[in-house]
């Protein structure tokens, strides 16, 4: 079996963004599955890096009450050529809100919906003052991912 492809789009204009990025990467990998770890910016990614995905994750601040203007260019770009194509991808969104990131996570429901994308987990929001936990969680969640992602659990 050939390893499959994990891709993590974050938009990360903030150190603390970025430490939640670094420990995605870090726990998808540290394990010892079989897999391509990528990660990219949204305005850096594209459809062929999207295509190429066995699963994706998605980090994105909550900009007044809706995703980044970077994740929602990403989405412009890559919807019509992944319409057809990427159906059933299993996806995790990761929601850095100062408020209650519902517009957020609406929008991105809305999006992955049209693509017919499934979540592996509900969207995650990680809300108001900066916890340092949070790292912990995201190394944790890369890991489970990479590992199910490896093994054909997902």
């Amino acid at each position: 079996m050939t390893a499959r492809t994990l891709l993590i789009v974050a938009h990360c204009p903030s150190e603390n963004l970025r430490r939640l990025r670094d420990a995605l990467i870090t726990g998808a990998t540290r394990s010892e599955a079989d897999l391509r770890c990528l990660f990219s910016a949204p305005l850096d990614s594209g459809a062929d890096e999207a295509f190429s995905a066995d699963a994706i994750v998605l980090l994105t601040p909550e900009n007044l009450g809706y995703m980044a203007g970077a994740m929602k260019d990403w989405f412009d770009r890559i919807y019509y050529p992944l319409l057809d194509s990427k159906q059933g991808l299993p996806c995790v969104a990761i929601i850095r809100a100062g408020h209650d990131g519902t517009g957020t996570r609406r929008a991105i429901e809305t999006i992955t919906t049209g693509l017919r994308w499934r979540f592996i987990q509900e969207p995650i929001t990680l809300q108001g003052e900066w916890q340092p936990s949070w790292t912990e969680e995201m190394e944790e969640l890369g890991e489970a991912i990479a590992v199910a992602l490896a093994e054909g659990i997902i």
